[in-house]
């Protein structure tokens, strides 16, 4: 991305930002490892992140990690009316304000250089107290990225047919698998399944070599025309959360 010469572009992002609303509306949680979003992590107070609980998390894996953290239920109506209150913020101290997020947002004019040709995150297994991970644990990673990159795909407008997963093993080496599906989507459902035939294929080297960190794109991309959102939509009530 680029901007005209001389022009200063801030990025704002709001830390934690469904953890704190929870926090800010209920005096009883503040102080306390607070989770948004039970079968993924939404977000996570600091808190709980001390206990290694980060957002795109399986639950349970959350949970196993913070035993004692409080599963807040998210709240869209609250979650509209402090973004509504962050941007207020925003719109007072620049000219311009381009919104990416709920809470998140450019301080400007920005432009894109060229559209995105993919979207993807990935997750460190380094961490886990120098254990390899269980099969569930690997699942539970998995959909919590596949969640979070559609996530992003549909807040940007963009769908996409090709999966990618990314695989580095304990001794530092990397692989790399793909799957491309008959049609374009930004639904999880549909990437997390091709993910999930691609992580079974690579379980065998995965239990030789162990796994240390693991990574899901999507490409091969399609506009969609409906542009970026500011509010992701929830699924099946389970809230949502580039490359």
């Amino acid at each position: 991305m680029f901007s005209t010469p001389g022009t200063v572009i801030l990025h704002a992002d709001v830390d934690a930002f469904f953890a704190s609303v929870a926090q800010r509306d209920d005096p009883a949680l503040r102080g306390r490892p607070v989770i948004v979003g039970g079968g993924v992590v939404m977000a996570a107070s600091y808190e709980a992140r001390r206990f290694g609980v980060r957002s795109g998390m399986g639950g349970a894996q959350a949970r196993r990690l913070c035993p004692q953290a409080i599963i807040a239920t998210p709240s869209w109506s609250d979650y509209v009316a402090a973004s509504t209150a962050v941007f207020a913020v925003f719109d007072r101290t620049a000219a311009v304000v381009e919104p990416m997020g709920i809470e998140e947002a450019y301080r400007t004019p920005v432009q894109p250089g060229r559209p995105p040709r993919s979207f993807g995150t990935q997750r460190s297994l380094a961490g886990a107290r120098g254990r390899r991970l269980t099969a569930q644990e690997r699942d539970e990673t998995l959909a919590g990225l596949a969640e979070r990159v559609t996530a992003r795909m549909a807040k940007a407008g963009y769908t996409g047919r090709t999966v990618i997963l990314r695989l580095r093993f304990a001794d530092f080496s990397r692989a790399t698998r793909s799957h491309t599906l008959p049609d374009a989507t930004a639904a999880a459902e549909p990437v997390l399944a091709a993910a999930r035939v691609l992580l079974a294929a690579a379980t065998p080297a995965i239990e030789r070599q162990g796994l240390t960190l693991l990574g899901l794109s999507v490409t091969n991309l399609v506009d969609s025309g409906v542009g970026p959102r500011l509010v992701p939509e929830p699924e099946a009530g389970e809230p949502d959360v580039s490359g």
